[in-house]
């Protein structure tokens, strides 16, 4: 290894990696994408096929990449191009490094949404959230909207520019068990509102008519998103990570808290959401708009639904922030690693990059309302553009790559580093050569004929 590989900022151990991977996986796509997507592809049974995507698909896709980090000490364009001559299969490491570059803005600028209804809930204006239009409002007038993404982009480039140790895991280590207690109380309360058991029951107990080939397919794109694969954020923590840190075991226990998460915010959302229409699950379906248009409305019927407000986006804030702080960590380390730049520098040139693409996805609902790509606000196409099209293409690439250049037999050699352990291997060989590539081609074809309107999800 060189000076470059020994002065590489680690992990303190196990619990630094998982709390901060953990952090990574949880954010905003746990909180309110997931339940929207479960109330439509059919509760319980979306659950389920979750779940087992998660145990296998992801799994497969957590352990590649945290070994790919850990084995080359590098960040995404670096690691590919570790092994020598990879041929078209290194551009997979530019797009796993670029993809994080691209998300981080529109996710900030979401980020600053949830700011926004914080501050107003705090200052007891419950009842103004939940009134027709208020949320269209908001997001069109371009004044306030760029006000709350600068302070949500500043909040993580602060905590990036402390490092990976002071910063990140330290943040991390305090978020996450929060965060944790916040939804379990949330859950509590919502589950226990009068007609609500009928919302968990749709929830968490499959029912085969529900099923749907969509239901596969929308519960695959949400894995991705939820457990931060294709994006180089594993790779990145991954190259921080001890090697006497099990992988398999730090992998398990990510699954878990991801997973747990996801299940607490259907807890959250679904049961409330059902008592609040009567048990019609379309009102689940608004999608996006769920938690600024619909949670508010449920929370103003509610009884201490301001407290519960307060609570509710000081959770889906922490979220958010964990999940910034993965994605500009995973730029920074590339800027570092392949331009020679120093943290701070990174930092700050990362920091331009947000402000100038996040003010694009700001303005895009206000005055610049008029500038469609494909039909889409910039907001709408930079989410389409990475979460549709290019982190599928990085996940066939890393697959292809690890099956081909790295070989599996290294693979295997980092994940049995520390405690020796690869007792899910034949599910990882399984998948790695076979499944996966199919899977993520799926996902890319699905989402891309969604988009143009030739089949509809």
């Amino acid at each position: 290894m060189n000076n470059e590989t020994n002065k590489r900022s680690t992990f303190s151990g196990k619990i630094g990696f998982v709390l901060s991977a953990a952090g990574a996986s949880v954010g905003l796509g746990n909180i309110w994408r997931f339940p929207y997507l479960a109330a439509k592809y059919g509760g319980g049974i979306f659950l389920l096929v979750y779940i087992l995507l998660a145990l296998t698909f992801g799994y497969t896709m957590i352990v590649a990449e945290s070994a790919l980090g850990r084995m080359t000490r590098k960040s995404p364009v670096g690691a590919f191009k570790f092994f020598g001559k990879a041929g078209w299969l290194s551009f997979g490491g530019w797009i796993n490094a670029i993809i994080p570059i691209l998300i981080v803005p529109y996710y900030s600028v979401i980020g600053g949404w949830v700011i926004k209804y914080l501050v107003e809930y705090i200052q007891g204006n419950a009842k103004a959230l939940a009134t027709d239009g208020y949320f269209s409002d908001f997001i069109s007038n371009g004044v306030s909207t760029e006000v709350c993404f600068v302070v949500f982009c500043l909040f993580t480039l602060i905590i990036i520019y402390a490092g990976v140790r002071n910063g990140i895991e330290r943040v991390s280590k305090f978020i996450m068990p929060v965060l944790i207690v916040l939804s379990i109380i949330i859950a509590i309360y919502s589950v226990t509102r009068p007609g609500a058991i009928s919302g968990v029951k749709y929830f968490l107990v499959p029912n085969i008519k529900n099923f749907s080939w969509m239901t596969v397919v929308a519960a695959m794109g949400q894995m991705f998103y939820s457990l931060s694969i294709a994006m180089g954020i594993l790779v990145t923590f991954g190259s921080y990570m001890k090697k006497d840190t099990s992988i398999e075991d730090s992998t398990r226990n990510v699954e878990v808290f991801d997973t747990a998460i996801a299940i607490m915010a259907g807890l959250m959302i679904i049961p409330a959401v059902f008592a609040f229409s009567g048990g019609d699950p379309d009102t689940l379906q608004a999608g996006p708009s769920l938690m600024f248009i619909t949670i508010p409305k449920v929370f103003a019927n509610m009884g201490f639904g301001t407290a519960v407000g307060i609570l509710f986006f000081l959770l889906v804030l922490f979220a958010a922030v964990t999940s910034s702080i993965a994605l500009t960590e995973s730029a920074v380390s590339t800027f570092e690693d392949e331009l020679g730049w120093g943290r701070k520098k990174a930092t700050v040139i990362c920091g331009v990059i947000m402000l100038a693409l996040g003010t694009l996805s700001c303005l895009g609902y206000g005055p610049l309302a008029f500038v469609k790509i494909i039909g889409m606000q910039f907001l709408d196409f930079f989410d389409f553009l990475t979460n549709s099209v290019m982190m599928p293409i990085a996940a066939l690439m890393t697959c292809l790559f690890i099956t081909k250049i790295v070989g599996l037999d290294r693979i295997e050699e980092e994940i049995r580093l520390g405690e020796g352990s690869f007792r899910r291997k034949k599910i990882f060989v399984v998948m790695i050569k076979y499944l996966c590539p199919v899977f993520v081609i799926i996902i890319l074809a699905s989402s891309v004929a969604n988009a143009f309107g030739l089949i509809s999800m």
